[in-house]
């Protein structure tokens, strides 16, 4: 028996006769705002340990051999697709001019509508049929016998006509597709230097009047993952009445991105600044739209991480035990302030 009463003795919890409690309504009402606190504190700490966060790590980047890719979504609303080109360049003294692996040019009209291909990448080849119209200008013969006498070839002349009909239409072009480059520093660059200098002096009738407004959709160098944003996406530089070059120099910084399921999205996030050259009546340059690019030698990862279930019981017991012992505090200041205030209006009532 002795044993059994020195048990009893701990009992931190005891608990009174039956008849000995008392319920009222304000214990009540507390009881019910104390539950509902805690319900709703408990789903918002079930919803805490249920989510990730990110834990970010730098080390030093030691790829090698691995290419870069580069991903281009921009619109230019005042070149036509026959005049531009998409060059690269890399500090190994790879060049190449007018890429098209993959990338793709869709006309479009003075409205920004898509009116066909002007060309599909060479994975995807399609062939336009060249539809002839009745409603012809007569003027066209003068400008051929132009274009003869300046020692042109028949596929040349095509070309200048069909680029400034182009041009008097407003067509515009949109330029989307991939770039795989060397993953060392280097630039690529949208601009009309495919053509032949002559040629694009016949079609724009110099430098100054080419006009490389440009709208960027989408610039970037690798996969996205949860959280990343693009400097870039949705610039929008528009020229009035001028020309120049537009150059954006990017810092690459290589990412990973390790999920909480343990896949890693390698990718790449980047920072810009940007600067114009207007055009002036004698440069010797020509408008373009460049890009140059530079890695740095720290890769950065990025960790998803879920917290521990013994955290999550720490944090449930904390709250749910303070929200208990304060409606506690609650419910026996109210009753003594009820108990008061009845005290003080029966001695009223009995003088």
């Amino acid at each position: 028996m002795g044993v059994k009463q020195a048990i009893k003795n701990l009992d931190a919890f005891p608990r009174a006769e039956e008849h000995l409690l008392q319920k009222t309504q304000s214990g009540a009402l507390v009881s019910i705002v104390g539950l509902v606190i805690m319900t709703t504190l408990f789903f918002h700490e079930l919803t805490y340990y249920l989510s990730t966060y990110t834990v970010h790590q730098m080390s030093v980047d030691l790829k090698r051999g691995e290419t870069l890719p580069i991903h281009i979504n921009m619109t230019f609303p005042s070149l036509p697709c026959d005049v531009l080109s998409v060059d690269a360049i890399d500090m190994s003294g790879k060049h190449e001019v007018d890429l098209d692996t993959n990338i793709w040019k869709l006309r479009l009209n003075s409205h920004g509508h898509i009116i066909g291909t002007e060309y599909l990448s060479d994975l995807v080849e399609k062939e336009h049929a060249a539809h002839k119209h009745d409603d012809e200008n007569e003027h066209h013969d003068d400008a051929d016998k132009k274009l003869h006498a300046l020692g042109f070839n028949e596929e040349a002349e095509n070309m200048i006509k069909k680029v400034k009909k182009a041009l008097d239409n407003g067509e515009g072009c949109r330029v989307y597709g991939v770039l795989d480059v060397q993953r060392v520093a280097g630039n690529f660059h949208i601009s009309v230097h495919g053509l032949n200098i002559y040629v694009a002096q016949m079609i724009f009738g110099g430098a100054t009047h080419v006009n490389v407004s440009h709208m960027i959709h989408d610039l970037s160098f690798g996969p996205k993952y949860p959280g990343l944003h693009n400097p870039l996406d949705g610039t929008v530089r528009i020229l009035h009445e001028t020309s120049g070059t537009f150059k954006y120099y990017i810092k690459i910084v290589p990412t990973e991105y390790r999920y909480i399921w343990k896949e890693v999205l390698p990718t790449n996030q980047f920072s810009v600044s940007e600067y114009f050259s207007p055009m002036k009546e004698y440069d010797r340059s020509w408008p373009a739209v460049y890009f140059l690019y530079d890695l740095s030698p720290i890769t950065v990862t990025i960790k998803e991480e879920r917290r521990s279930f013994l955290h999550f019981i720490t944090r449930l017991c904390a709250v749910l035990g303070g929200t208990f012992a304060l409606t506690g505090m609650l419910d026996r200041w109210m009753y003594r302030l009820i108990e008061e205030v009845t005290k003080a209006s029966g001695t009223r009532a009995y003088r």
